[in-house]
């Protein structure tokens, strides 16, 4: 197996999901490369310490430039949005391959600079986007992709949270235009929604958005009061095109969804079959026919049928840091031209044009 050094800048949740997918890289068993974390980055020096306990941290520090010009492979960059533009393009003109967190810029004129910095450099770059790895997601990709589902009638697709119908919760950097970005929930969200679509190929027409700041204050967390200027929750109304054909799409991000914990979604209904997933339910695929005249909603057990294979025995359930592997497994085997038509990550492109999605919903939405 060939050796990979990561480097983490950004040592919070996610940077230590990858640390978890990594210590159980030998689940895989068709991987060609061997990812290990070398240097962290992070102004929290009790996150440094965690990543530490990995026993193989070579750098160690809260400036991010030593991270770039120490000597490892990739690097995962797990920033607030206000500083993506800033450390992507240093990492692109560091001659660094990347994988970024999404939305991939605070907005788009951010994104547009990160791509062109990518552009320039030739570095190999990614966006971060997890759930589309999950085996029903998958599956209804497939579907879609090969056809089966005839002219395509409508879609939907919505990543749903609901912790934040507690008001009592402090404010974060998520809720602050100032660190999160103008599109709010849809900037932080929003891939999660357009990384299906834009890699079927669809073609993406904001018609209308229903924009809701529906909490203004919250507890700052030194015994005040905060003001909340972002979009809580959104829904976009678009037209999206494949092909020859026009259809509705309805897309959904949304932090005040109440029954919703951590729920991706997406239906897709054609003139001959349809596809549905949502996380909620991991391992049920749910797929329209018609059966001798009648109408019928099937549902099948997928259980763990990963991308890329692993020792996990398909009558498993397959979960979110099962996920996280599949992304990085694919990320790791795209650069190393080995993806072999497997689902690949989204790329800066289609964060681009992600962006472009939320930049159209800003200027035609309504506001509440």
């Amino acid at each position: 197996m060939t050796d990979v050094t990561v480097g983490v800048i950004g040592a919070g949740l996610m940077g230590q999901e990858l640390a978890s997918s990594i210590g159980r890289w030998m689940a895989l068993t068709d991987a060609s490369f061997a990812p290990r974390i070398t240097a962290v980055c992070d102004l929290s020096s009790e996150r440094r310490r965690w990543f530490e306990r990995l026993g193989t941290i070579e750098v160690s520090t809260e400036d991010y430039r030593q991270v770039l010009s120490s000597d490892v492979d990739v690097v995962y960059i797990a920033v607030p949005h206000d500083l993506h533009e800033q450390i992507y393009t240093a990492t692109a003109r560091a001659g660094k391959a990347f994988l970024g967190e999404k939305p991939f810029g605070f907005d788009l004129e951010a994104t547009q600079a990160i791509v062109s910095a990518i552009d320039e450099s030739g570095v190999f770059a990614r966006c971060s986007s997890e759930i589309p790895f999950f085996p029903g997601a998958q599956e209804a990709v497939r579907a879609v992709m090969q056809g089966e589902l005839g002219t395509i009638l409508d879609a939907r697709f919505a990543f749903l949270h609901s912790s934040d119908l507690d008001r009592s919760k402090p404010i974060s950097w998520k809720r602050r235009v100032e660190t999160c970005g103008p599109g709010g929930v849809m900037t932080d969200l929003g891939m999660h929604v357009f990384h299906v679509p834009l890699r079927l190929g669809w073609g993406i027409e904001v018609l209308a958005a229903h924009l809701q700041n529906i909490v203004h204050e919250r507890p700052d967390g030194e015994g005040g009061v905060a003001e909340c200027d972002t979009i809580d929750n959104a829904t976009i109304f678009a037209e999206g095109t494949a092909g020859d054909s026009q259809f509705p799409i309805v897309f959904e991000t949304k932090r005040i969804a109440p029954g919703e914990t951590n729920t991706w979604v997406m239906t897709i209904v054609g003139t001959e079959s349809g596809v549905s997933f949502s996380t909620k339910y991991p391992k049920s695929f749910r797929r329209f026919e018609m059966r001798a005249g009648r109408q019928v909603w099937s549902v099948e057990d997928l259980g763990s049928v990963s991308a890329h294979p692993s020792i996990t025995g398909a009558i498993f359930e397959f979960g979110f840091a099962d996920a996280v592997q599949q992304m990085w497994a694919s990320f790791f085997a795209e650069m190393a031209d080995d993806l072999a038509g497997r689902y690949a990550c989204a790329t800066p492109s289609e964060a681009l044009e992600a962006q472009r999605v939320v930049d159209d919903a800003l200027r035609v939405g309504i506001r509440r």
